[in-house]
C-alpha cells in the first residue's frame, strides 16, 4: 500500500518492456505494478494461457516524485512519465484497486481509452455542474463542451474531460 506521501504515477516504456520495466524497479526498491491480463493465445500447434500487460507501454509506480523520480527515470526501458497538465500524472490508489479487482475477477480483458465525440450522452462528475447530463457539442484535447438543457435554455459549459463520464444515449437530460 502507498505511504502518506508516496502517489502512484504512470511511466511510459519502450514497446514491450512492461514487464522488464516492472521488474527492474522492484529490484530496485520501486513498489511498481504492471496489470497483467490472463488470455488464451492460439499457436498453430496449440492452444496456451499467457498473460499479456494490460496498458501497452505502461507501467505504474507508487513513490515520492521529488525522491524517487530520478530513480526511475534512469532505469532501463523507461522513456517519461504520463504529464497531465505539465506534471506527473498522479494516479488515485482507488484507481489501481479497482484495475487489480477487475483483473482477478475476469480474464481476456480489453482496455480501451475513453472516446468522447459530438452527440455522447454525458454526466459531469466534478465542479459546479456536478450531477448534471448533458450532450456533447465538440471535443477539443482534454476538454469537451457540453450542452446543458435546463428551464428551455441550453446552457452551454467547457469541461475538462477527467470530469465527465459517458451515459447512455436514450437517458433525459437536466
Amino acid at each position: 500500500m502507498s505511504v502518506d506521501n508516496n502517489y502512484w504515477y504512470a511511466v511510459y516504456t519502450k514497446p514491450r518492456w512492461e514487464k522488464k520495466v516492472s521488474s527492474l524497479l522492484t529490484e530496485r526498491g520501486i513498489e511498481a505494478y504492471c496489470p497483467l491480463n490472463r488470455t488464451r493465445k492460439r499457436w498453430s500447434d496449440r492452444m496456451k494461457w499467457v498473460e499479456e500487460p494490460l496498458f501497452k507501454s505502461y507501467v505504474f509506480v507508487n513513490i515520492s516524485i521529488d525522491v524517487v523520480q530520478p530513480e526511475v527515470r534512469l532505469t532501463s526501458g523507461v522513456l517519461n512519465f504520463v504529464y497531465w497538465m505539465g506534471k506527473p500524472a498522479k494516479i488515485m490508489q482507488a484507481d489501481i484497486d479497482r484495475i487489480k479487482r477487475f483483473l482477478n475477477e475476469y480474464e481476456n480483458v480489453a482496455a480501451e481509452p475513453l472516446e468522447l465525440k459530438p452527440g455522447d450522452a454525458v454526466l459531469i462528475t466534478s465542479g459546479a455542474l456536478m450531477e448534471k447530463a448533458g450532450k456533447v457539442v465538440k471535443r477539443s484535447g482534454n476538454t469537451v463542451t457540453i450542452t446543458i438543457d435546463s428551464l428551455g435554455y441550453s446552457l452551454t459549459a467547457t469541461v475538462d474531460k477527467r470530469h465527465v463520464v459517458k451515459r447512455a444515449s436514450s437517458m433525459q437530460y437536466s
